[in-house]
Order: C-alpha cells, then structure tokens, then sequence
C-alpha cells in the first residue's frame, strides 16, 4: 500500500497535462466572450437598420372624390411627415469617460 501512495505522489504526468488545459479552457472563454460581444454589436446595427427602413418608407396616400349623376364625394389624404427617429444611426451608446450610461 505504501508503493502505492509513493507512486502517486511522485507522479507529476497529470499535471502539465492539467495545467495545459486550464490556460486552453481560459484563452477559449475569453474568445467566446469576445465574439460573442461582437455578434451581439452587429445584431443591433442590423436591427437599427431594418428600423430605420420601416421609419422610412412612406405612408402618403391620396383618394380622389368621385361624381356621379345625383352624387358626390371628396377625396382625402394623408401626408406622412419624418419622424424622430428615421433615420440611421438614432441608437448610439452614450458613455461618459468613466464608463457610465447618461
């Protein structure tokens, strides 16, 4: 039993091998968590940009009055405007020097 236990501790071939791993498994997190930030920055400029298309396009429309032998009627309309937020670029991160949201 006491070969055994002397063996095991004298045995180091598990560790380098353990050691290894734990700076893989590190530099992979750190990886992942940078990807997976940038990912995350393009989703939103993609959704900003179908925002801003759906703000953009045009809503006018214009019906013309009808006439016939004993009536009438007028037309209507409607004439969309810009909104506040039509354009591209309305989302941006606002951050002071310290690193806070305003």
């Amino acid at each position: 039993m006491t070969n055994l236990i002397n063996a095991l501790i004298a045995d180091e071939a598990g560790f380098i091998v353990s050691a290894e791993l734990v700076l893989v498994a590190t530099i992979a997190v750190l990886a992942m968590v940078i990807g997976l930030s940038e990912v995350a920055l393009n989703i939103n400029n993609e959704l900003e940009d179908v925002g801003a298309s759906f703000g953009n396009m045009s809503q006018s429309f214009r019906v013309g009055g009808l006439k016939g032998h004993l009536s009438s009627t007028n037309g209507s309309g409607f004439g969309d405007r810009q909104d506040h937020c039509d354009d591209q670029s309305s989302i941006v991160c606002n951050n002071d020097s310290n690193g806070e949201a305003q």
